[in-house]
């Protein structure tokens, strides 16, 4: 079974505004997909009708096989949610929230308090779990709110914006913690982001979205190769064959775009046999960015 699966998906929200045209998405468990995207682009919209509080237009989706629309209950109880801005309650503690928020999923006290501490010992939130949430700094709630998604164990966890407002060394905690969670739990990690240079280090797929409209989606060796992308190669030499179409960059520094690695070793071999000395060779493949610049300049230049 699928833990996720879009096929169609549309939304339209009165006035006319097209947040969603036609999205199709498969995710299998234990995947880490990146749904990525400038803001209004319809990643929340997307969310909020897995999680069944909106309704689509037109297509359908489920979750673990469940319809959030016809179910929302049951998909609640199989996923977490941690938006960009968490909510909880301020006049209790942090420990008080997690145990709080696990009998809300039907955890006795003794089973909320047990997951509650283990989830803020590995968030490192341990000394603040008897502060009251008033005190904690945007990090330390947004760390609790990954807690508070995760007291249930859910199969799917719906993440946006899930280091936003974090310290480098919290962020790094995080990220490993959702590692972790899709390597040994199996949970599909669904995360939402505007930020491609820290997606491609933590997901294994990627949906690219602009505007309502799904560009691509695939593995990162499967972006590069739909965007037939170049790659650059920078050298560093004492001197480069003028037949050989590179652009200077620096001293003794040179640029050439290539198809293939596999054209490397020529080059190499070019300039030694005309008598240059290489130093340094470092090929660059397509970054998230760049395939993301790619597919949404050529769908500006369609739509003209």
């Amino acid at each position: 079974m699928n833990a996720v699966a879009i096929e169609s998906l549309s939304k339209q929200y009165p006035g006319g505004k097209q947040a969603l045209s036609h999205i199709d998405i498969t995710l299998k468990q234990g995947e880490v997909f990146g749904f990525l995207g400038p803001n209004g682009a319809g990643k929340t919209t997307t969310v909020k009708i897995l999680n069944g509080i909106l309704t689509p237009s037109e297509g359908s989706c489920r979750v673990l096989g469940t319809d959030p629309v016809k179910n929302p209950e049951k998909v609640h109880a199989l996923s977490g949610v941690v938006t960009e801005h968490a909510q909880m309650y301020d006049n209790l503690t942090g420990l008080q929230n997690l145990v709080f928020y696990g009998s809300v999923f039907g955890l006795t006290a003794s089973e909320s308090e047990r997951r509650a501490n283990t989830l803020l010992e590995e968030l490192e939130l341990t000394e603040a779990k008897d502060r009251k949430l008033a005190a904690y700094s945007t990090g330390m709630r947004q760390r609790l709110s990954l807690a508070r998604a995760l007291i249930h164990q859910p199969k799917v966890l719906f993440l946006d914006e899930p280091t936003s407002g974090l310290d480098p060394e919290s962020a790094q905690n995080v990220n490993h913690l959702i590692r972790r969670l899709a390597e040994e739990a199996g949970i599909t990690v669904f995360l939402c982001t505007h930020q491609l240079r820290y997606a491609q280090e933590i997901c294994t797929r990627y949906g690219l979205i602009d505007r309502g409209k799904l560009l691509a989606s695939g593995s990162l060796e499967e972006l590069r190769a739909e965007t037939s992308s170049r790659i650059a190669v920078k050298i560093r030499a004492s001197r480069i064959p003028e037949l050989l179409p590179c652009r200077k960059i620096g001293e003794q520094e040179f640029e050439i775009e290539i198809q293939s690695e596999k054209e490397i070793p020529r080059i190499v071999r070019q300039i030694v046999e005309d008598g240059g000395d290489i130093y340094q060779v470092n090929p660059r493949q397509p970054s998230l960015e760049d395939i993301y610049f790619t597919l949404t300049s050529k769908q500006k230049e369609a739509e003209e």
